[in-house]
């Protein structure tokens, strides 16, 4: 029997593994897995459910009906472009599509993908250095696991709120430690910034990165200023610190055009790896992202090599195949209806923004009219970009809790999300409360579609505003 396998009479093997811990379950998890039974409480109590907490993709623009039909002439055109003479030959795109590829997929979908993408950030992409990812969320993965390899301690710095599936990627390994950095209104406090990189390293870690998501803060509810971003990159410029920038929602964006600020991609390349997932300007169920980098950095004997090089090997040790039919469906998305490849995505972006700029517009209203004359009790954040929005309790006494929001659900039929669990463990010791009087209210999602969707979003949004005053007692 192996050393880590012990087994008394009449009981079941048990491995020992002393190094592992449990860790904690996200505060999204956890009301995902208590929502049945909070809904069925609330449906004996005849309530209905409003939707605030789900931070998916809405089932209006995620109907796949015109794009597969979409993907089935841009399959076609690849069939008649192919230049194949005989009919019984197998078009290249057809072969890879059903097997092994690159590890970096195809090469069209990288070569298409760099000439739009780039041409809407100004930023010259080269397609030998984007890298697939099984979304934004693998491009995370991959590179935790990689600074994480060498078993050195590490720190990563992150926002306080930032994403919670970072945060939990994040405290996988025992080495790792977040320091985080708190928030003002245009973003991280630089001061602060500065600060958490210096302790760190003088705690005797390497600080590899800091991540965030700078537009549609996931779960702030705001977008980072371009002054705040340009002097982010100071700093990081200046103490040899790359930045992640997660994107999700770059092109989910309710700002004009001339006020977009710009993505760090486009800012310095050099200074900044870039996760692009396909989950919102597409389809969230291929799971198509994209992480880039022009990075440098140092590696044993003080050599420099392109952290493009070392993700290639990572990548190729966890997914050496991604799924080259999925890239080719991405592809489909980049060319139009008259199979052109297309200057821009935005296009693309408005079929999406014309339910989530509504959606947005009615929960803002909803607020300013159900709560809008009661400012000294309560402030909520004004996205530029994203699904989100953080309302915010001024009154002491207020504590938004797991059973705060229980309460919610149970008494009234309001699911949201409570926001303690999106600050990391370091932010919470600094300040016991944080987050303990926020909660993050999503306006992406409805069970419901058209004139429905609008009246369900409208009811919630007022059945939240009625709920937070009879809870306050206003």
């Amino acid at each position: 029997m192996p050393k880590d396998v012990s087994k008394d009479s009449g009981q079941t093997s048990v491995l020992r593994a002393p190094a592992l811990s449990p860790q904690p379950v996200s505060v999204t998890r956890k009301m995902a897995a208590s929502l049945p039974g909070l809904r069925k409480l609330a449906t004996e109590k005849g309530l209905k459910i409003h939707h605030l907490g789900a931070g998916y993709p809405h089932p209006e623009v995620t109907d796949p009906r015109a794009f597969l039909a979409h993907k089935a002439r841009y399959f076609e055109h690849l069939t008649s472009t192919s230049g194949i003479n005989n009919p019984d030959d197998i078009p290249e795109y057809l072969r890879e599509s059903y097997a092994y590829t690159d590890t970096l997929g195809p090469v069209s979908v990288r070569e298409n993908f760099a000439r739009v993408y780039g041409g809407d950030w100004n930023v010259s992409i080269r397609p030998d250095f984007l890298l697939p990812t099984v979304g934004a969320s693998g491009g995370i993965s991959l590179l935790c696991s990689l600074f994480e390899r060498p078993g050195v301690p590490l720190a990563y710095i992150t926002d306080a709120p930032t994403y919670a599936g970072f945060i939990a990627r994040a405290q996988l390994a025992s080495q790792a430690r977040i320091y985080s950095v708190e928030m003002d209104e245009e973003g991280p406090v630089v001061a602060n910034l500065r600060q958490q990189i210096e302790a760190a390293r003088a705690d005797g870690r390497l600080v590899p990165f800091y991540y965030s998501v700078p537009d549609g803060h996931n779960p702030a509810g705001f977008s980072f200023s371009d002054r705040r971003r340009r002097e982010i990159l100071a700093v990081l410029r200046e103490l040899g610190v790359l930045i992640v920038e997660d994107a999700p929602y770059v092109y989910i964006s309710y700002a004009s055009e001339k006020e977009r600020p710009r993505p760090f991609l486009s800012l310095d390349p050099a200074m900044t790896v870039h996760l692009f997932t396909g989950s919102k300007i597409g389809f969230p169920g291929p799971r198509v992202g994209f992480l880039y980098s022009e990075a440098t950095v140092s590696i044993q004997g003080d050599r420099q090599v392109p952290l493009r090089d070392l993700l290639l090997t990572e990548s190729s040790a966890d997914i050496l195949f991604h799924n080259p039919e999925a890239l080719y469906g991405f592809e489909a998305l980049l060319h139009d209806e008259d199979m052109k490849l297309r200057e821009s995505l935005w296009p693309v972006a408005e079929g999406k923004l014309v339910v989530y700029r509504e959606n947005r517009g009615i929960i803002l209203d909803g607020l300013d009219r159900g709560l809008g004359a009661l400012s000294a009790h309560f402030t909520w954040t004004v996205p530029q970009a994203g699904f989100f929005t953080v309302f915010r309790f001024l009154d002491e006494g207020i504590t938004t809790d797991d059973a705060f929001v229980q309460r919610l659900v149970a008494d009234h039929g309001i699911v949201v999300i409570p926001m303690y669990d999106f600050y990391p463990r370091d932010a919470r010791e600094r300040n016991p409360r944080a987050g303990l009087d926020e909660l993050r209210l999503s306006f992406c999602f409805t069970e419901s579609q058209g004139e429905a969707r609008r009246r369900d979003l409208a009811e919630s949004v007022a059945a939240f505003c009625k709920a937070v005053r009879s809870l306050t007692g206003l």
